[in-house]
Formats: C-alpha cells, structure tokens, sequence
C-alpha cells in the first residue's frame, strides 16, 4: 500500500458521468444534467504525479469532455469509456490499477421509477466496479464515493443528535413514506450497503468518503447541480430553495463541503496506511434560515431573503467529521471560502450579474 506522498506510476478513477442535474439560464433550473466531484478529483490526482485512468459515457464527445482534455499533465491522463450497467467496460481501465476510486452513481430526481432508474443500477454499478476490481488483482484499495444522505435520515425527533460513521439512513422509513427525491438516499444508501458485503466476501479493502452537500467553482461547462442547490438562496431559485428546506426537514441539517476539500479527503484515505472504514466529511453545519442570515450579511447586494415564517431555525443535528480529523485530515475552506468561490463561479459563468 502506497504511503502519503508516495507516487505510483498508475491511478484509475472510475468517474462515470452517468448522473444528473441542472443546467442554469439567468439563474434559473433549466435542465439535468451532472452533480459535480470527479472531475476535480482528476485534477488534483493528476496534480500530484498520479497516473490516471478515467471513464466516461462518450469519449467521443469532446465537448463533453473538454474539461478534461484542458487539464495538465495529459500524458498521464487516459479516458475510457465504460458504463455502470456494463461489468466488462471497466476490465482494462482498471487493468494494473493499483487504487480505484468509484464516484459516479445514477441519479434522476424527476424520475417517476426510482427503482428502476436510480436503485437498482446503483447498486449493479457498485457490485461490477468492484467485481472488475476482483478481477484485475492488482487493486490495493477502493475509495467508493457515499453520500450523508446514507447516513442521516431517520424517525429521531431529538435535537443535538451527532451522527457520525455508525448510523444509516433508515430506509424501511424513507421507501413507506417516499418524500420528494427519495430514491436518492435509498439508492445510496443500499449501493454502499452492496458495496461492503461485497468487499467483505471477496477481500478487498474498501474505504467510503461520505460528502454532504457539495459547493466552489467547476470546470465544467454546465453547473453542477449540488452548487446550484447551495447557491439558490443568492440566485434564489423558488424550486431549489424549496429543496434546500426540504433537505433540512428530511436529513435534519444543511451541512456542506468545499468540492476540493472532498477530493482532497479521497486521496488521504487512498494514501493513509492506516485509514480503513467509513468517512464523513462535512465542514459547516447549519439550517436554511441560519445560511440565510450569513448570506443576507455577507452578500447584500443579492437581498437574500431571511424571514422563513415557522420553518426551523436550527439544525436538529450535526454531521461529525471526527474521525477524519482525527486521522489527520484538516479542512481548507470554511463558509467563507465557499460561497466567496462559489458567488465568484457563479459571477464568471453569468449566472450572477454583481
């Protein structure tokens, strides 16, 4: 196993670009179209000596994958492509590969049949990539991309709740009541459930990075979806801060992350010899209404809106990214920093007009 610091002369990245999301015109949802993380992961692994294999739906679609193409160091940049629902696409990407990295997943929140369009190939996606991972015999460790909305949505009413790696969503719950969006949370929450059973039977070491919501400049041409949602209570977009409410309503917290800082948290548990298990990584954690106000101070030329009526003014929980830092892990950016880059991204791309 590589130690931090260590290059090894070949990566793979298996970041698939089957995931939807919104596309913005003047600041309003427009179409679906990708959340956002693997593409940067790229970037930083390059930027540290990595070699790295890369998959995609349509290599063959430049524009697509112009972003890619304009990073650095592209003689160590490979692009395959593969697909979640195919097993033997990712054989010779992942061929000699000594570090996997899973980050794609399938998501469609309009979807009438989550089962079907985002259960299910979840699920099959996780169980081929590590199979193909199985197969190559050359893997030393998978890091496979969770999601907090795997970790904290329950029945709990109390207050101050600290949820850290030893909880999961109930999903008995979420499938009987089926709230807006909830073939998310189950569709991860069982893929990372496959994903250990799977690891266990058949020995490979497997580590999840459990993200919350994600925010800070792209490089890709459209906006990530979880930036936009982040971002709706300065552009305010009506649908989306309806989602921001409702994520807090339903996972008890609006807690988010700089994109960076869980890429950054991807290759520390890649390159830590002693890292195993499950990773949250959360940096902030608040409420809309609390959000609200630091935006309303921070940023009053946008007039974000701080009277929210009855709506709960506090998180009911904290997300705890203790044993990420305990494990040595510290955190770049704070609120500041990300909705400093992220109104700045938000500038650049037009979508914000001062």
């Amino acid at each position: 196993m590589a130690v931090e610091g260590e290059r090894v002369m070949k990566r793979c990245v298996v970041e698939l670009g089957r995931r939807d999301g919104f596309e913005f015109e003047d600041g309003v949802r427009h179409r679906r179209h990708r959340l956002c993380g693997g593409d940067a992961l790229v970037k930083l692994l390059l930027e540290k000596g990595y070699s790295v294999n890369t998959t995609v739906r349509d290599p063959d679609n430049k524009k697509k994958i112009s972003h890619l193409l304009a990073l650095e160091n592209q003689a160590n940049l490979k692009i395959f492509k593969a697909d979640l629902t195919d097993e033997q696409s990712f054989d010779v990407p992942i061929a000699d590969c000594d570090l996997v990295f899973h980050v794609a997943t399938p998501v469609n929140f309009a979807s009438e049949d989550p089962e079907n369009d985002m259960i299910k190939p979840a699920i099959q996606g996780v169980v081929n990539v590590l199979r193909a991972c199985a197969k190559a015999g050359t893997v030393k460790r998978v890091i496979l991309t969770s999601s907090a909305a795997t970790v904290t949505i329950n029945q709990l009413n109390e207050t101050g709740l600290v949820m850290d790696e030893s909880h999961w969503s109930d999903v008995e719950f979420l499938t009987s009541i089926k709230p807006p969006t909830w073939g998310y949370p189950v569709s991860k929450t069982l893929a990372e459930k496959a994903a250990w059973k799977f690891a266990e039977e058949n020995n490979i070491n497997l580590i999840t990075v459990i993200p919350t919501l994600m925010a800070g400049p792209s490089a890709t041409s459209d906006v990530p979806s979880s930036i936009g949602l982040a971002m709706s209570l300065i552009t305010g977009n009506e649908f989306l801060i309806n989602g921001m409410k409702g994520m807090q309503m339903l996972s008890g917290s609006i807690s988010i992350s700089h994109v960076e800082d869980v890429c950054r948290a991807h290759i520390f548990v890649a390159e830590k010899e002693s890292a195993s298990g499950r990773y949250l990584c959360c940096a902030v954690n608040t409420s809309v209404p609390e959000l609200a106000k630091f935006l309303n101070k921070r940023y009053p030329q946008y007039n974000v809106p701080t009277d929210f009526g009855d709506f709960p003014s506090k998180a009911k929980l904290i997300v705890s990214s203790e044993k990420l830092i305990k494990e040595g892990f510290s955190f770049k950016y704070g609120i500041e920093e990300i909705y400093d880059q992220s109104v700045a991204y938000f500038k650049a791309k037009g979508i914000l007009q001062n």
